[in-house]
């Protein structure tokens, strides 16, 4: 039986891979069209032909990983379809610029633009048609939730927005210590999402899946985060792993430093006559000041002055006590909206990026007193202070203005744990898409100052009405 849903798995895997295959092997074949008809023949090189053509091939594959554009079974169509036409734009674009220097001077765009609405149309058609297969391939899988607490819960909670992929049937709110006791009320489920167990229960779990061929998804603990990043020791006879500070070699730390200063330089000469309009606007409207300074921590906990256009009234914490914005502030002006919306706020931190206090990537800094109310709670939180702070990271394109400490801790310490070159790159060109996604500028729930009060006071219980309805 093993044998045979195995066998049938690896099919569907087989046709999805063909699918995207054929998806990139179409938007390549586009470009090269392009540029042979189009550009080729007034460079004349055929050298620099296969550069081009290498550059763009290997430029798509990274800009489509950054925005995972191939996760047909969780993402949304849209996200799908927006992550390939702006990896197509940026791409394209990047081209235009090195092909441009190449020429000694600007090329006609009409051939790239031609292609990006091909490309554009492609890419919407090719991932209405390839959910669909994904959908008609692979049926609702009959879901248990085994969970702790109402917490617990909430943390998976979004999984009800993925009723093609799990149709959840049952929760079990905190079970006995026993795994063995748990297998008849796992039987018969395609799926097991555990969210909040101990790690016994959750190694039992984890080898009952394995053993009969379920799929199981597990909420990690801050401690399953920092043992990925531990470092196995061969010199024991035994398995033993070293866990020790965040440390990286001396020649990441300097590319990622003067790629900090060369960026930031670049992007506060480029984009001057922005700053100079949002200032105006932010002083035309109730003539405060138009930059924000707060403290704000960094590397080791040292403390700095952030610079963000001011987005509330001058007055917003009168009251002396730090809060993050809710949803709906009344504290945010008509200006603050446009410009949070548009990420303008943000902009003079790439003032503190130059000066040395934060890096483009890396967790982003938290006020003094909201950390320390995090801390009471969750004592690793400290942690991310590893690292610089930094303008986006993971927590900030997987996560969202709202999502809990907890989850922003974890999130924070998988890019410690993985930080590169090619990690920072990702995270980067990964940010400019979430520039265009609303979702993930939510505040916190009115009434709560941070994001941890906001969670006690929102327990969450529509998974449950659902099941029981």
């Amino acid at each position: 039986m093993m044998k045979k849903i195995k066998k049938k798995s690896m099919k569907k895997d087989l046709l999805m891979a063909l699918l995207k295959l054929f998806h990139l092997g179409i938007t390549v074949a586009g470009f090269v069209l392009i540029w042979l008809f189009f550009y080729s023949p007034h460079l004349m090189n055929r050298n620099v032909d296969y550069m081009i053509y290498t550059v763009y091939f290997f430029l798509t594959l990274f800009l489509y990983r950054a925005y995972d554009v191939y996760n047909i079974g969780y993402a949304r169509i849209t996200d799908n379809a927006f992550g390939q036409i702006l990896s197509n734009l940026i791409s394209s674009g990047i081209i235009y610029i090195i092909s441009s220097i190449l020429f000694g001077g600007f090329l006609n765009p009409l051939a790239l633009l031609a292609l990006l609405a091909y490309q554009c149309l492609f890419d919407v058609l090719w991932s209405l048609i390839v959910k669909k297969i994904y959908r008609a391939i692979h049926k609702a899988k009959r879901t248990v939730v085994i969970y702790r607490n109402e917490d617990d819960l909430k943390r998976v909670e979004e999984i009800r927005h993925l009723e093609q992929k799990f149709r959840i049937e049952k929760l079990i709110e905190n079970p006995s210590d026993d795994y063995k006791a748990l297998e008849k009320e796992m039987d018969g489920y395609d799926s097991i999402i555990v969210a909040g167990v101990n790690a016994s229960l959750r190694n039992g779990i984890a080898k009952y899946c394995i053993e009969n061929g379920k799929l199981g998804y597990f909420a990690p603990h801050v401690g399953d985060i920092i043992m990925q990043g531990a470092k196995h020791i061969s010199s024991f006879s035994v398995p033993i792993v070293n866990i020790r500070r965040n440390s990286r070699s001396p020649f990441y730390l300097i590319i990622k430093r003067l790629f900090d200063i060369f960026v930031s330089f670049t992007a506060i000469v480029l984009l001057s006559p922005i700053y100079l309009a949002t200032a105006l606007a932010i002083k035309l409207y109730d003539r405060g000041p138009a930059l924000y300074k707060q403290v704000r921590l960094t590397k080791d906990g040292k403390e700095f002055k952030i610079w963000k256009f001011r987005s509330m009234r001058v007055d917003a914490e009168k009251d002396g006590v730090a809060r993050l914005a809710s949803e709906n502030d009344d504290r945010i002006t008509p200006v603050g909206k446009f410009i949070r919306a548009c990420r303008l706020d943000e902009l003079p931190q790439f003032f503190n990026i130059l000066f040395g206090d934060m890096s483009f990537v890396g967790p982003r800094p938290e006020r003094p007193e909201i950390a320390a109310q995090y801390e009471e709670e969750m004592p690793a939180f400290s942690l991310r202070l590893q690292v610089k702070a930094g303008l986006t990271g993971f927590a900030q394109v997987y996560g969202k203005y709202n999502s809990t400490p907890y989850d922003k801790l974890q999130m924070d310490l998988m890019y410690v744990n993985r930080m590169s070159i090619s990690e920072d790159l990702r995270l980067i060109f990964a940010t400019l898409r979430i520039l265009f996604m609303s979702d993930s500028t939510e505040g916190i729930e009115k009434g709560a100052t941070t994001a941890m009060s906001a969670e006690r006071n929102k327990l969450n219980s529509e998974i449950k009405t659902e099941v029981q309805g």
